[in-house]
């Protein structure tokens, strides 16, 4: 069976010939093509040639269109800081919503408006002819907290939690519907699945999530799927009091980073295809392939059979090679 086909196959609970690996790269796929990172992020086909060369090189079953979450931001007005060779930043004294009477004036940017949007619909338009029904092909979309953070700030939107609940709201019906539009054109592009990065999420408990944050997943998992693609979440940190909540998104796949059990995890989603989650410097860089392989094992031990194999968060780019390959291994030689 092809990449693409193992993958669906198995978020639909059906037979597949080994587990599916979908570890996620930025930095990594740029250093493998030689690429500096803001080449990467900022030139559609350098990032479908890092890809595309990461995935044949060590057998992932997927390629992807994410590379930082300054996209939309960016498109949105936002004052973003490039580097050579790392991903953009931002400055929060120089938020774009700094002054929060700025959102009644904000308007969404068209997707295909020829900004750092456009530049990631160009790319899965690439995959699609690159790959065809080969590689599963992943879209990337920001989840309301870290979008939000993006554009307000991350220390203040905090603070507006508790002072200004009701600019929040507004804010994240903002992003959301801004979020829905970017997902709708990367589905007609041609990708089949898109990943929600949520990062900010993790640092909110779980009154809050549940307040604010969760509805607007919800709706934003909700219409990827009405337009008949896949979700992935993946939200960096620990997430362990809000697993609850994200287990009744109802994603397709859900990234658990290194500071989760999984046997938590799993307790808390009984259904979802699980992702992760072996610690990305500690295990990924810093270690032996031995106690990669030993890391997936008990991954998968604790997960069951609707596990992908990946790492908590991205591989860093100077993970050794030797590990990555164990990694590849594991997913080669382990059936669910």
């Amino acid at each position: 069976m092809t990449s693409r086909e193992r993958v669906l196959a198995h978020l639909d609970g059906r037979p597949v010939d080994r587990l599916p690996l979908m570890p996620i790269t930025m930095q990594f796929a740029a250093d493998l093509i030689g690429a500096k990172y803001l080449r990467y992020a900022t030139d559609f086909r350098t990032l479908v040639e890092g890809q595309l060369r990461t995935a044949e090189q060590y057998g992932f079953d997927y390629v992807s269109c994410i590379s930082d979450p300054a996209r939309e931001a960016a498109d949105c007005g936002a004052d973003i800081v490039l580097f050579d060779d790392q991903p953009p930043a931002f400055k929060e004294e120089r938020a774009l919503l700094a002054e929060k009477t700025r959102l009644a004036g904000l308007r969404i940017p068209d997707p295909l408006g020829g900004g750092r949007m456009t530049d990631r619909v160009r790319a899965a338009e690439l995959f699609r002819r690159e790959v065809g029904g080969d590689k599963l092909i992943e879209g990337w979309i920001e989840g309301p907290m870290a979008e939000g953070a993006d554009l307000r700030g991350i220390n203040t939107i905090m603070l507006d939690l508790y002072d200004d609940p009701a600019f929040v709201t507004d804010l994240f019906e903002f992003v959301t519907e801004m979020e829905i539009r970017f997902a709708q054109a990367q589905v007609e592009a041609g990708v089949d699945l898109i990943g929600i990065g949520d990062a900010a999420a993790s640092l909110v408990g779980p009154a809050f999530y549940g307040q604010f944050v969760w509805p607007c997943e919800k709706r934003m998992v909700d219409a990827i799927h009405a337009m008949g693609a896949r979700v992935r979440l993946h939200i960096c940190g620990d997430t362990t009091a809000i697993l609850d909540g994200m287990g009744r998104l109802g994603c397709d796949i859900v990234d658990l980073d290194y500071p989760v059990d999984m046997r938590a995890g799993r307790a808390r989603m009984a259904s979802q295809v699980i992702l992760g989650n072996v610690e990305p410097v500690g295990v990924m860089r810093n270690d032996t392939p031995d106690h990669v392989r030993a890391a997936l094992a008990a991954c998968h031990e604790a997960v069951g059979p609707r596990y992908i194999v990946g790492a908590g968060c991205e591989l860093v780019r100077d993970t050794p090679e030797a590990n990555v390959r164990a990694m590849g291994a594991f997913a080669m030689d382990t059936a669910p």
